[in-house]
């Protein structure tokens, strides 16, 4: 006996249901069954068809369509495209075609609630097992407490995930912006792989760095072609084959993955009226020009700010960034100065000034000058060990500003 499984679902009470298609031979309810890659194995508890609503039978054949009820309640034993089959089967009698899913692009979720950690976790386990492309691990931020780094297969997956967690558990998530995976050889002769963007070496100990590449096809109406060509250029994408047919046009292009996750399909959907459709796949590493940008607040790199820029566009996303937290920072007793620092220097500054203070009810009501001047002169010495001494608190709604992708 082999199937294909084609999907999967979880049930708290039956644990894993497999939905099948039977390529070979027979199965009914207490066959001794195993997945043949994740090497599980298991009794059936029940086999049934869909008609249209699930319904047990006595066995399932060639040819038909149904699910198995596993008991299996551990996370990512089941994927889709694994073989089930009998106990004596081994794993080289799998079907062909099958791949182990692998992280794409990398994401932080942490809880706007510290209280809220241990759902986030469970929510996330719960969600792996009907999800075993889902990939997750516990991790620590300074200024956002702790919370999950987690691995998707793309863009979609992300908002997928993201979208169920809030929904189906009721988490309020700060969702850091998301980065890809980064092969850097270091001067050392050491080559590393960087996941995260405060990570990644600074410019002066890096040889090279290595980016993962996509080929993507877009399929539009004719019309738009000639507002979706300028576009591609300014996401470094390169033109390939174009096959027109009828009103419809194909086109295929090769991009860095971390410009298509920088709102290329929302571009694309909006150049085309929302009629554009995109596809890809993942291709080998290239050489890419690219260097960590770091944000200064009073001197105080913070870490939740850091990202990954090519070297061609770091001093407008400097400028950018710069701006930005200018304008959503809150004023402090001393002034705050702002700054976006790359390759070795500082790209962008901007400075907050110092919240005045009242002199209160004294201010108000007038009095001797002289007075005046001496609580002037006092307040003044206070600022100036601020100055020195004072720290930032940043907070919670500036990182979700920051940290979102328009900004708001």
């Amino acid at each position: 006996f082999r199937a294909l499984v084609f999907d999967f679902q979880y049930s708290n009470h039956q644990g894993v249901i497999l939905y099948v298609r039977v390529l070979s031979g027979s199965v009914k309810k207490r066959d001794g069954l195993s997945l043949l890659k994740a090497h599980e194995k298991f009794q059936a508890l029940e086999v049934g068809v869909f008609a249209p609503e699930p319904k047990e039978v006595l066995s399932l054949g060639e040819g038909e369509i149904g699910y198995i009820v596993t008991g299996i309640k551990r996370p990512g034993i089941a994927s889709v495209g694994d073989t089930v089959g009998g106990e004596r089967l081994k794993e080289s009698d799998a079907l062909l075609g099958y791949m182990n899913p692998k992280a794409v692009i990398w994401a932080s979720i942490y809880p706007e609630s510290q209280d809220d950690l241990v759902l986030l976790r469970q929510s996330l386990e719960r969600l792996r097992l009907s999800d075993a492309s889902l990939s997750f691990e516990e991790e620590q931020s300074g200024s956002l407490g702790r919370g999950f780094r987690c691995g998707f297969l793309g863009m979609l997956h992300l908002e997928i995930i993201t979208e169920r967690l809030k929904r189906e558990f009721d988490l309020n998530l700060i969702v850091t912006t998301p980065s890809i995976t980064y092969e850097v050889e270091m001067k050392n002769g050491k080559r590393v792989k960087i996941f995260t963007p405060s990570l990644f070496p600074d410019s002066g100990l890096v040889q090279k760095v290595y980016e993962p590449w996509v080929r993507a096809k877009i399929i539009a109406p004719s019309k738009y072609l000639q507002n979706i060509m300028p576009a591609l250029f300014s996401y470094e994408a390169i033109p390939g084959d174009t096959d027109v047919r009828g009103d419809r046009v194909s086109l295929e292009i090769t991009m860095p993955l971390r410009e298509l996750m920088r709102n290329f399909f929302d571009e694309l959907k909006s150049l085309s009226s929302g009629f554009a459709s995109l596809s890809y796949e993942i291709e080998a590493l290239r050489p890419a020009e690219v260097t960590r940008l770091d944000i200064y607040v009073a001197e105080e790199p913070v870490v939740a700010f850091s990202k990954v820029v090519p070297i061609s566009k770091a001093q407008e996303e400097a400028e950018r960034s710069v701006e930005r937290l200018y304008h959503i920072l809150p004023k402090q007793l001393f002034t705050v100065k702002i700054q976006a620092k790359a390759l070795g220097r500082i790209l962008s500054s901007r400075t907050i000034t110092a919240l005045k203070k009242s002199l209160g009810d004294f201010g108000k009501n007038g009095g001797d000058v002289t007075r005046k001047m001496k609580l002037w002169a006092k307040q003044k010495k206070g600022k100036e060990k601020l100055q020195e001494r004072g720290v930032v608190n940043i907070p919670q709604d500036v990182f979700i500003k920051m940290i979102r992708r328009d900004g708001a």
